[in-house]
């Protein structure tokens, strides 16, 4: 990830509000066709595009932006928006905008070519700048992945960052569309990919509930338990095989992390009360009994 002082974040022009030096720190790189931006200042100051710059170099991008910390202001439409921490909105950059920072500020921006967003551009023009919270759906997803992979995606080889490119901008089409009450008119594959996270979240919350099955995980979700095992067959495997795995992996993490509870207390904290049955489960899984397993991944 190349790393720049502060001047900009790509064709736009600067605006200095404040008498001290303009401090910060843009870093930016690829997440496959997307682009990646990490910006930090703690200089009040402004970004913005105007109708000359746009009519000199009219890229047609939308740009995500997130905030990590502070409170950013993002203006585009005659919308005024402030935006809170684990926020987002969405914007066209090639229509005028401003990204103004009255303090200091920890953000990361991606930007992506309008055709990757499965969401009509006339139905996109309605949310910029408008904030986008992760209380539920598919910007719960969102924000936290979007927060991951702009921290980390120097790190993954260039097939990951391929796959992970489509998830970002399948999760922000989601997140939009459902902003907008038209999570039906996605494509079909975007809606069945989105929604196979959305399962796989819920699954991960809840590994230590005993009653966890497909019948729960398809309720929670509207949908069939037939359907949901359509979705699953993706995965090459089943609802039931994936929560096993799920849970004897928690529980191996917990066997080796130190944390002084016993096997039968570890099998129990993930959804797998009966001693001899996570016995036998976690033996096929890993090859040895879990005190044995313990004993032999337990730094002395």
């Amino acid at each position: 990830m190349a790393r720049h002082r502060l001047r900009h974040a790509g064709p736009a022009r600067p605006a200095h509000r404040s008498r001290r030096p303009l401090r910060g720190e843009i870093e930016f790189g690829k997440l496959g066709a997307v682009g990646v931006g990490r910006i930090k200042t703690s200089t009040p100051h402004s970004i913005h595009r105007t109708p000359g710059m746009i009519h000199r170099d009219n890229p047609e991008l939308y740009r995500v932006v997130l905030t990590l910390a502070g409170s950013p202001r993002l203006s585009q439409d005659g919308r005024n928006t402030q935006l809170s921490r684990g926020e987002f909105a969405i914007y066209d950059f090639s229509r005028p905008y401003e990204l103004a920072y009255d303090s200091a500020v920890r953000l990361v921006v991606f930007s992506f070519p309008r055709e990757q967003l499965a969401v009509p551009v006339d139905a996109v023009a309605e949310l910029a700048a408008l904030p986008i919270g992760a209380e539920s759906g598919a910007a719960a997803l969102a924000v936290p992945l979007l927060r991951r992979v702009a921290l980390d995606h120097e790190t993954y080889r260039p097939g990951s960052a391929a796959r992970l490119s489509g998830v970002v901008t399948d999760l922000v089409s989601a997140a939009v569309a459902e902003r907008l009450d038209l999570a039906r008119s996605l494509p079909a594959d975007a809606r069945q990919r989105t929604l196979l996270m959305e399962v796989h979240a819920f699954i991960e919350q809840r590994l230590g509930e005993i009653d966890l099955d497909p019948a729960t995980v398809a309720a929670a979700h509207h949908i069939s338990v037939r359907y949901l095992h359509r979705l699953f067959e993706s995965e090459n495997t089943t609802v039931a095989a994936w929560i096993r795995q799920r849970r004897l992996e928690r529980c191996r993490a917990d066997l080796i992390s130190g944390g002084g509870r016993s096997v039968s207390a570890v099998g129990a904290r993930w959804g797998l009360p009966d001693a001899a049955h996570f016995s036998r489960l976690f033996r096929q899984a890993y090859g040895m009994p879990p005190a044995e397993y313990r004993r032999a991944h337990t730094v002395r």
